[in-house]
């Protein structure tokens, strides 16, 4: 994405950062109403796309930890659960390169995300000889995210941006199994995001509005309804060091706006729903034509429905090499 900050006195320096894809973190649960789209998935500074010919490559980290109510059943790859406990934990390495054409006016980049995805998963299961507790794990490749169009049109201190990821099915999945390092079905989640950087002051602010819709998950005959994302951060840069140092805070909004279908759907709509806001500290260090940045983000969820509530957990090391 692209970063054009500086503060009073410091020379320009452009950045590109590569778009972060929330899909493979939380596998385990896409029929309860987490899909592909986790929050933090592009919601700062980091996340804006590229304005400056080149590549970047980025490896990223994700955690999380969540739970759900004992009296709350939740579909999971055709099994109902209740009690729910879940933690994932996802290693992506993604890439983006950006063309130095610029059609519609626009800077143009494709790219894609490959995700390793580690999942452990308890809930009480129904069975003919009564209620059961039950713990799978798995690990594997999660489901590939593909970027065939991203666009930033720059002018002055703003940013317009359109992206569409698409998230295809090739992860491991089992039905029956509480924790699929993939999903098994396709999601197209076009996004538009505005964002400010003031190259005076330091300050920085993104809004980005998506809708994620699924195709059936031909398993379990089970239609995971769209899903409507927000995420919106507000950041400082300050120079420390040979670099800036990135203080602010992330929060966001998801809300599953058509219900969920098919012959699996044996709860009806299980429409879903989840907010959070939570604290976001970077670094930004340039050297030459490159530019190193590190993020970290804790977004814990505060209103939750339909859904596992918990914590996301965001590590994010990208490296830009400019031409």
């Amino acid at each position: 994405m692209q970063l054009t900050n500086h503060l009073p006195g410091a020379p320009a320096w452009p950045l590109a950062l590569a778009l972060t894809l929330g899909g493979p973190g939380l596998a385990l649960a896409a029929e309860g109403g987490v899909g592909h789209y986790l929050p933090g998935g592009m919601a700062t500074l980091i996340d804006r796309p590229p304005t400056k010919p080149g590549w970047v490559v980025e490896p990223i980290v994700l955690h999380y930890e969540g739970s759900a109510s004992a009296s709350r059943a939740i579909p999971i790859a055709g099994t109902l659960t209740a009690g729910l406990r879940a933690s994932s934990d996802a290693v992506m390495l993604g890439g983006l390169y950006t063309l130095t054409q610029t059609p519609f006016g626009a800077h143009y980049s494709l790219g894609a995300y490959v995700p390793y995805v580690w999942a452990s998963v308890t809930a009480q299961l129904d069975t003919p000889l009564g209620t059961v507790r039950r713990r799978d794990r798995a690990a594997g490749f999660g489901d590939l995210t593909l970027i065939p169009a991203m666009l930033a049109w720059q002018t002055g201190f703003w940013q317009v941006s359109a992206t569409l990821p698409v998230y295809a099915p090739t992860g491991q999945y089992q039905q029956g199994r509480l924790a699929n390092p993939g999903l098994n079905y396709w999601t197209f989640d076009p996004t538009l995001g505005v964002s400010y950087g003031n190259d005076k002051s330091g300050l920085n602010a993104s809004l980005y509005l998506g809708l994620a819709m699924n195709t059936e998950n031909p398993a379990t005959r089970y239609h995971s309804g769209s899903t409507l994302h927000l995420d919106a951060s507000i950041q400082q840069l300050l120079p420390v060091g040979p670099g800036f140092l990135g203080i602010g805070a992330e929060a966001f909004y998801l809300d599953q706006v058509t219900p969920d279908s098919g012959a699996g759907a044996r709860l009806g709509g299980f429409q879903g729903r989840t907010a959070g806001v939570g604290p976001v500290l970077s670094y930004v260090l340039p050297r030459g034509t490159k530019t190193l940045v590190a993020e970290l983000r804790w977004l814990p969820e505060v209103d939750v429905s339909n859904r596992l509530k918990g914590d996301y957990v965001w590590l994010k090391l990208v490296c830009q090499f400019g031409k």
